[in-house]
């Protein structure tokens, strides 16, 4: 094979309707938008607009509240700390949020990272992290390891 005779699979690359190119090619005058009206014209932006009728997304009734300062984190449980150890990704000491990053328990991004007591812990770790749950701590510390969190957290 060589580079000249690479193609496509047949069928692969549609050519597009050349539209407006007289009555012959099946698409031409109106183009396929119908006749006259806002919906024939370019940059026609209707979304939800329902011709003057009242749209039904504000005709439906709104429920709940939804908090614009809520503080949403990444969440890290025990057992996946545990797992990761087991499977040489981390060290089980001096664990923060960059080894967790380089060991894909945790996203790319500037979320902070809580760490919740779900699993089982075996390894003695030490962690520097956002936010932990009281049983995490508590977890933690049973297996004899210790939690660092910043001070306003250990405050609250």
């Amino acid at each position: 094979m060589k580079l000249n005779e690479i193609r496509d699979n047949p069928g692969a690359h549609k050519h597009r309707k050349r539209v407006g190119r007289g009555i012959g090619s099946g698409k031409g005058k109106t183009s396929g938008s119908g006749v006259k009206g806002q919906k024939s014209r370019t940059g026609v932006a209707i979304g939800g607009f329902e011709g003057g009728q009242m749209p039904l997304h504000r005709r439906l009734p709104k429920r709940g509240f939804k908090n614009i300062f809520r503080k949403e984190y990444q969440v890290v449980n025990l057992g996946r700390i545990q797992k990761a150890i087991d499977e040489g990704k981390l060290q089980a000491s001096d664990i923060d949020g960059a080894k967790l990053q380089a060991a894909g328990l945790v996203r790319v991004g500037d979320a902070p990272i809580r760490l919740l007591n779900k699993g089982a812990l075996s390894a003695k770790i030490s962690v520097s992290i956002d936010s932990a749950s009281a049983a995490a701590v508590a977890a933690v510390e049973k297996a004899g390891g210790k939690v660092a969190l910043p001070a306003v957290e250990a405050a609250a």
